[in-house]
């Protein structure tokens, strides 16, 4: 995130989108903040609902102008855009009580609580849906409600140990421990979650019923495996981890590439159509680079190729080997001679999918992300600032997207809430 003076959203405009006039509670937690946040910037009045003291969450780095203190932390704004916060007690007869009302207006409750706790409180699906019987109850769990699995310790990191992405991230160099994302088992779990909430309200809008729905965080990193756990379940045959590419029981050719400006570049999908062996071709000769790639004769080939490219017989058939292989060496020698830029540009002009590596705030800065509208400024009056802050992850163009509001304060709407509940009351 960075200050920016530009005009910015405004924290006090009521949430608008597809979801206007859905209610969300949110008990928080860290591994379902992202999908109350995709909720809120969505349209949905989302009440985030913490403990006496705050979520711990509240107090993570990294901070504004890296000086710690309250209200303070990046994390804490990034994944609590869009909400409402509270303070109730749910160990405390008064506190239940008064969550009990605010289910009774809403439409979806979000938790990642331990496994037995609400029901030994008497607020768990079965006791909520008597007071709201179209509730949608969400439930995220290490393992899935019912299996005791779910009562060990973890964090983001055992999640993504435990379902298998990280394996399949990572280095050619194997002496290397694998890559994780952070946080991408909360990310993954907090999408199925979302997911799950827009199916079943779409199927109480056509005449269903409220449900509980039990998502597995381990169970939705393992569907993000590419082909390794099908592999393994099918095959009994282990993936290996390779830079910047597939993972894959049989290594491939390396497609990382040094560029004339000491950036690297990922040479991504080589030509596979005589459309695009040509486009590679021209653009090799262009450059004056067809003399030093003695290959380049089999560009001319895959141009002239009639009928499927069967890259399945790349390893078996020398014709279709060398005509690929051709492909990503014009790349690499290409890369090696441009500026990384130059050569992300041009292979979006031939028409191939290539990648720039870049550091997380050039990916920010990127031209490409600013015309989608990445970038989204937020007004901290408490601070007499805006912020920039990444924008939606997908585009919509049917369902409109905004951040509401920056992340509340440690109860900061007790008061309105609570207004509200009595309004109803009477």
């Amino acid at each position: 995130m960075t200050a920016a003076p530009r005009d910015s959203v405004d924290d006090q405009a009521g949430p608008t989108g597809v979801l206007s006039g859905i209610r969300v509670v949110e008990l928080a937690r860290e591994p379902i903040a992202l999908a109350g946040k995709l909720l809120g910037d969505m349209g949905a009045d989302v009440i985030l609902v913490e403990p006496p003291g705050g979520d711990p969450s509240r107090r993570y780095p990294p901070f504004v102008d890296d000086r710690p203190g309250e209200d303070r932390s990046l994390y804490w704004w990034h994944y609590h855009t869009s909400k409402r916060g509270v303070v109730i007690d749910l160990d405390e007869d008064q506190g239940r009580e008064r969550f009990r009302a605010l289910i009774g207006t809403a439409d979806v409750l979000l938790e990642a609580e331990p496994r037995e706790r609400l029901g030994a409180l008497g607020v768990d699906y079965p006791d909520l849906r008597r007071i709201r019987p179209d509730l949608v109850h969400v439930a995220v769990t290490p393992y899935g409600r019912n299996d005791p699995k779910s009562d060990l310790p973890y964090t983001d990191l055992t999640i993504m140990a435990a379902s298998g992405p990280p394996w399949s991230c990572g280095y050619d160099d194997h002496s290397l421990p694998p890559i994780r994302g952070p946080r991408q088992g909360y990310h993954t779990a907090s999408h199925f979650a979302v997911l799950s909430v827009l199916t079943v309200l779409l199927h109480r809008e056509t005449g269903g019923t409220g449900q509980f729905v039990d998502v597995s965080m381990t169970a939705a990193n393992n569907v993000t495996t590419e082909a390794a756990t099908v592999t393994w379940l099918v095959a009994r045959r282990t993936v290996q981890r390779q830079t910047g590419r597939h993972a894959s029981v049989t290594p491939s050719r390396e497609t990382q590439q040094r560029c004339a400006d000491g950036r690297y570049v990922n040479t991504g999908v080589p030509p596979r159509r005589p459309h695009e062996f040509a486009a590679l071709d021209k653009w090799l000769k262009e450059l004056g680079l067809d003399a030093e790639l003695p290959e380049a004769v089999f560009l001319e080939m895959g141009a002239r190729w009639q009928g499927p490219f069967d890259l399945a017989r790349i390893g078996r058939d020398d014709e279709i080997t060398a005509i690929f292989g051709a492909g990503r060496d014009a790349l690499k020698l290409i890369a090696s001679r441009v500026s990384a830029q130059d050569f992300f540009v041009g292979c979006q002009r031939v028409g191939l999918a290539v990648g720039v590596v870049n550091a997380p705030e050039e990916a920010f800065e990127d031209s490409h992300f600013k015309a989608r509208g990445f970038q989204v400024p937020v007004r901290h009056d408490d601070l007499d600032r805006t912020v920039v802050y990444p924008g939606a992850p997908y585009a919509l163009t049917s369902s409109p997207w905004a951040i509401s509001r920056p992340a509340p304060k440690l109860g900061e709407h007790d008061v309105e809430v609570i207004a509200e509940l009595d309004a109803l009351s009477k």
